[in-house]
């Protein structure tokens, strides 16, 4: 029996996030047992709470005492994985605009692939009640990403992922300090460049039913630098 560990960054999502919980645990899929671990920010809204009163052999809370970003929450669950001996990784957001009913589609895939990412501009644009604003830039930064790094992927800032845990291992997490859109993009050029296998599969994104969105300026603006970075590090042998 394999082991696959869903990590679930968050910061006061007590709306969401024992009916995901209780959606994703509910899931069979033979031969891999699904486990979650949610990291929290020190949320006020009591969500560490609700995942106490989830917590089982399958079900795992790690409590960070501030608000210290997405990605670093991510290397945190990432590092769990590693230690704790699982084949494959997903990263997951906690307001269902990442079906959970998806996951087996990814686990379909990754024995084949090193990387799954859950894209919503492979088939068409898949992308429900985004303001228009958004999904513009959405766009653009993968055009843009894809321009500078040559990254074959279409779906640059996707957050819905399945990596296994053999080639995460192969990734100095310690370098990996970006959040939001630059974290995902950085994460999947970093992959890409040790020549792992990469693969993309349609999802549908549904913008978050409950709580509020996360996005702001400096995670645009962060995304729009961190692409040069990258390119240079790889120019320099430095990644």
């Amino acid at each position: 029996m394999k082991k696959a560990l869903i990590v679930i960054p968050t910061y006061n999502e007590a709306e969401n996030i024992s009916r995901l919980i209780q959606k994703i645990i509910a899931l069979n899929y033979d031969n891999v047992c699904l486990e979650v671990l949610v990291i929290d920010d020190n949320s006020a809204d009591g969500t560490a709470e609700l995942v106490k009163k989830e917590m089982s052999d399958r079900v795992h809370l790690i409590e960070r005492e501030a608000k210290l970003g997405l990605g670093t929450a991510y290397v945190t669950g990432f590092k769990y994985a590693i230690k704790n001996d699982y084949d494959y990784v997903f990263e997951m957001d906690a307001d269902f605009s990442h079906d959970p009913d998806s996951i087996p589609d990814f686990l379909d895939n990754i024995n084949e692939y090193d990387l799954v990412i859950g894209s919503r501009y492979i088939k068409g644009i898949a992308v429900v009640n985004w303001p228009l604003s958004r999904l513009i830039i959405s766009i653009m930064a993968s055009i843009y990403t894809r321009m500078i790094t040559f990254l074959p992927v279409k779906d640059v800032t996707a957050g819905f992922m399945c990596y296994r845990v053999e080639a995460l291992k192969k990734i100095d997490l310690e370098k990996i300090h970006s959040n939001g859109y630059s974290f995902q993009i950085e994460m999947k050029y970093r992959i890409w460049k040790k020549g792992f296998r990469l693969k993309e599969i349609p999802i549908v994104f549904i913008d978050r039913r409950e709580g509020e969105s996360k996005m702001s300026r400096k995670i645009v603006y962060e995304a729009l630098f961190m692409v040069w970075k990258l390119r240079l590090m790889s120019l320099f042998g430095k990644l």
